[in-house]
């Protein structure tokens, strides 16, 4: 699963974090992934999921400091599915390896990996979280291509790997061109999907913007992709976005 948390210092009125954070800890509970990735997450955030959601652990760093400043691109994954072998963070950036601002971005940008192990089939896979800028077009353009560039060095023995996050950028941007011949997106690929946007505002209204994703390879087969649009705790919106989730197969 993907999931655009909102950041929880954002001042949304009845939709800001103090009002919703019950849903999104009832969604969790209710869809159950098994992994799923995070973006514009607050340490504070991630502390009530792992508080709340007793049956995931998470990995991650502020993307300001590399340790607890500012938004995390956190990892959860279940730990009675799924080991944690290891994991890193590196930013989208000319400097990827310390934190920093990329090319024209308006903000710092980082992406999380981890090597997971699936409990009960044995198999290994990697996912990675990102969350690319929402202004400058070279950083989006180049902070993609930066994560392509690392697949190889990621994962050198080939194992299955998911890719998630909120890219800012919808179906038919160039930028996604490389990315989609390494990987395949499950929203078009899944036996089962839907045609639903991801990004909401805070409004049914919206209709187009999908710039939520889930991306992968290696796996046999992806029978389902799904849009998460159901309202928990009497709330319209989990967030700003509606979180994204595939069921894949080995």
């Amino acid at each position: 699963m993907s999931y655009n948390i909102r950041l929880g210092v954002a001042k949304d009125g009845t939709n800001s974090w103090e009002f919703r954070y019950p849903a999104t800890a009832m969604m969790i509970e209710d869809q159950q992934p098994d992994v799923f990735g995070v973006q514009e997450a607050f340490e504070f955030q991630i502390r009530f999921i792992e508080d709340n959601c007793t049956d995931y652990e998470a990995v991650g760093v502020g993307r300001d400091d590399g340790k607890s400043k500012g938004e995390f691109m956190s990892i959860f994954w279940n730990k009675n599915t799924v080991k944690m072998l290891k994991w890193g963070t590196f930013w989208l950036s000319e400097t990827p390896e310390k934190p920093s601002k990329g090319w024209d971005a308006h903000c710092r940008r980082t992406a999380t990996w981890a090597l997971m192990k699936d409990k009960r089939t044995g198999k290994k896979f990697y996912f990675v979280n990102t969350h690319l800028d929402h202004r400058g077009k070279e950083a989006q353009k180049n902070g993609l291509a930066l994560i392509v560039s690392r697949i190889d060095d990621i994962n050198p023995k080939g194992y299955p790997m998911v890719l998630t996050g909120d890219f800012n950028i919808k179906p038919n941007n160039p930028a996604l061109v490389d990315l989609d011949a390494r990987m395949q997106s499950t929203r078009k690929i899944a036996e089962k999907t839907d045609n639903h946007n991801t990004f909401n505002g805070w409004s049914t209204a919206k209709t187009d913007a999908v710039i939520d994703y889930i991306y992968i390879s290696g796996f046999t087969a992806c029978p389902e992709y799904k849009t998460v649009t159901e309202k928990y705790a009497d709330k319209p919106f989990v967030s700003d976005h509606y979180p994204v989730i595939s069921r894949l197969v080995f």
